[in-house]
């Protein structure tokens, strides 16, 4: 008798199919393409919720970066930000 191997379909969900570690990415180039992959996800509004009704310290959350439980458009980069603007 043969065994029979099943084949899962991929999960849907972005954080369960990419390294769960760039929903916590110190690189902001990181934490935008982690938002963006969550652009598909069926989850995305109640990924959101819970986070804020947890109050989740860091990450990315349902397309969102969340900081101290408080969605922010974007992550700065590391270090001081710049006292003059660089010349184009």
């Amino acid at each position: 008798m043969r065994a029979v191997q099943r084949r899962h379909a991929p999960d849907p969900l972005p954080c369960r199919r990419y390294d769960s570690e760039l929903w916590f990415a110190e690189s902001p180039d990181d934490v935008e393409l982690a938002k963006s992959l969550c652009g598909e996800c069926p989850l995305r509004s109640a990924c959101l919720t819970g986070a804020l009704e947890r109050a989740e310290p860091w990450g990315v959350w349902g397309g969102q970066l969340v900081l101290a439980g408080v969605v922010v458009p974007r992550k700065r980069p590391r270090g001081r930000p710049r006292k003059h603007p660089v010349a184009a």
